[in-house]
């Protein structure tokens, strides 16, 4: 700890970004103090209620490459084969598609999963397979990026493969339509959750809401280490000074030798905007595209059981549904998520229910009326992972002040891996990870 005696962090938002970073400074024995200006800790991944129902603000999965976040939830007290429900790969879409990876070490597990895939004619499996060992030969890397769309018709993906099996993967992996997402960043997933062990394409679906699952651990990890969490306490400035810099805060102005910037995209640009040194950074924040995640919830009698715990649809505006019975024992819970943008944006969120409702009836005979539902828009879930997109940079101008969250410069779209990848990498330029020693 005496080497970090002058260290005083400052971290700006409580969302997974911002708390893997004071994770990180708290382990190595550096004083933080985080920020949050909401109630509760999660940022874009966090739970809310409904009367005495605990949902989250959105579905995320993780996957068993992400192996940042899953490292960090079990360093502050989780236990991974307790918190998820973990699930081989596999991609269904009701009565139309399905694809599971067979229990082969990786990557046979992928190509007997693709040439055994239901739904696809002979010739489909066979192109889907030849696209996937072209990118393997390319090491997933393109010359040049390009749409997702283009890529894959210049691999000769037709139309019906396309929209029955990466289609959905990209709306799933970059939130991003096919026609405007970056090739390159959906070939970074693909190469670390289909290229690598067989374990990184497990799909793993939390049974705890997202602020318990990490952001709570977390704060209680940090105050145990001396660090200091609040809430509904939010930064009103970034004030450079000669020694540190000054933030001031609901509860007053505070000094700190570094600070690290992970809130929302908004909140940062409206903080860095003010500061001449880091305006320019603002602007190029506000330049980023961002698309929308809808989350429509349903509670049915207990007795309503989907057919899976997760499964998808084809051509209606339901793309994934989530039993949240099987998943985290909220019976007669169902969880239908729409990502990306697209005609339900149109919809009064009283019509969007209703549409999802008439689907799930429709789709799985489900007769029963739903006892409540409630539509969560979060019309800024992520940003619009587009090829060639310029992504802010995790070092500033100022060198006491970084910049974290899901989209700033990385390999990844707007991911729990990517926002926790970006804490890391800041927390790391306060204070580089310790190397081994030599004998």
């Amino acid at each position: 700890m005496s080497n970090h005696q002058k260290l005083q962090v400052a971290v700006i938002g409580g969302g997974y970004a911002g708390m893997a970073a004071a994770v990180t400074l708290a382990e190595r024995g550096v004083p933080v103090t985080v920020f949050e200006s909401a109630k509760q800790l999660g940022g874009r991944a966090r739970g809310v209620w409904h009367d005495d129902t605990q949902m989250d603000n959105g579905q995320h999965i993780l996957l068993g490459c992400y192996h940042h976040t899953l490292r960090l939830i079990e360093q502050v007290g989780g236990n991974i084969e307790r918190d998820f429900l973990r699930l081989p790969l596999q991609l269904t879409l009701y009565n139309r598609f399905e694809l599971k990876a067979a229990r082969l070490p990786a990557p046979l597990h992928l190509f007997s999963g693709l040439l055994t895939a239901q739904g696809l004619s002979l010739a489909q499996r066979l192109s889907a397979a030849r696209f996937m060992l072209a990118m393997r030969r390319i090491n997933f890397t393109l010359s040049h990026d390009m749409t997702v769309l283009d890529l894959l018709r210049a691999h000769n993906q037709d139309k019906e493969l396309v929209r029955l099996l990466w289609e959905p993967l990209c709306i799933s992996a970059l939130n991003t339509p096919i026609h405007k997402a970056s090739a390159q960043v959906l070939l970074h997933v693909l190469r670390d959750s289909l290229s690598g062990a067989r374990g990184d394409s497990d799909m793993l679906l939390p049974r705890l809401n997202f602020s318990m699952l990490f952001p709570e651990r977390a704060a209680e990890y940090v105050r145990q280490r001396g660090g200091t969490v609040l809430t509904s306490c939010g930064v009103e400035a970034i004030v450079p000074q000669d020694d540190g810099i000054e933030l001031v805060t609901a509860q007053g102005a505070m000094r700190f030798s570094h600070v690290i910037c992970a809130a929302s995209p908004t909140t940062a640009a409206r903080l860095f905007r003010a500061v001449p040194q880091l305006a320019p950074i603002a602007e190029q924040i506000e330049t980023i595209p961002f698309q929308p995640i809808y989350t429509v919830y349903l509670q049915y009698p207990a007795m309503v059981r989907l057919p899976h715990s997760m499964f998808g649809f084809d051509r209606c505006f339901t793309q994934w549904l989530f039993d949240k019975g099987q998943i985290a024992g909220q019976h007669g819970l169902i969880a239908a998520v729409i990502s990306a943008e697209g005609l339900h944006q149109e919809l009064e969120h009283e019509q969007l229910a209703q549409k999802v409702a008439q689907e799930l009836r429709e789709q799985l005979d489900i007769t029963a009326a739903p006892l409540w539902h409630r539509v969560i828009a979060e019309k800024r879930a992520t940003f619009s992972c587009e090829p060639n997109l310029h992504r802010p940079a995790h070092i500033t101008p100022l060198a006491s002040v970084l910049l974290a969250g899901d989209y700033t410069a990385g390999d990844y779209p707007a991911t729990l891996e990517g926002a926790v990848m970006s804490g890391l990498c800041c927390a790391g330029e306060i204070i580089p990870p310790e190397q081994p020693r030599t004998k």
